[in-house]
């Protein structure tokens, strides 16, 4: 709380110096009159460019915003789960599975209890972009009905909403993207 009441402050402190340096060079009223000018012609002329330009203003604005929440849909027992497919797998962020069993545990331990079958076709952890620990939603779900806790009301929660709201969806989508028929494409046969 003490970081925000600064930086409020401070950009109060630093408009009030702006709009102070603007008077004293004598050019804040004429600057003031034009931008209502301006934004007057805009209301009055063009409202349809005036108000999709305060929609994008708006839009830019709610996005920056909300930029570190983008993505993050799933959450469990209130906190946000960091869950993203990648060539057609589901993986969740470690930190997000250690915070929602409660663990104290390092990233790499968490990775080691879930290597299961070495011989698995499917990885059970990598790091993306930004350099996050995921581990293989599957793999976790595995791990979580074999785990000694595996009976913790907390434990069966988590197993169940990943199977369900993780899993499930998105072998939903892989099925019906596999039972998609393909595009039709004329070749020109049916013409002849």
């Amino acid at each position: 709380m003490k970081g925000r009441l600064q930086r409020s402050v401070l950009v109060g402190v630093s408009i009030a110096a702006v709009l102070g340096l603007l008077h004293a060079l004598g050019v804040g009223l004429p600057l003031l009159w034009a931008l209502v000018v301006a934004m007057g012609v805009v209301a009055i002329a063009v409202p349809r460019l005036g108000v999709r330009w305060l929609d994008d203003a708006v839009l830019a604005y709610r996005t920056w915003l909300w930029r570190r929440e983008s993505g993050h849909h799933h959450s469990f027992a209130g906190i946000a789960l960091d869950i993203e497919e990648s060539a057609g797998q589901m993986w969740i962020s470690a930190n997000c599975l250690q915070r929602a069993l409660r663990l104290r545990e390092d990233e790499a331990t968490t990775s080691a209890r879930l290597a299961g079958d070495a011989s698995a076709a499917v990885a059970h952890a990598f790091r993306n972009d930004e350099g996050v620990l995921m581990l293989n939603v599957r793999a976790v779900v595995q791990y979580l009905a074999h785990m000694p806790r595996r009976s913790d009301p907390r434990v069966l929660r988590l197993r169940r909403y990943l199977e369900r709201e993780v899993l499930y969806p998105a072998s939903r989508r892989a099925g019906a993207a596999a039972t998609t028929p393909p595009a039709f494409e004329d070749s020109g046969a049916a013409r002849r």
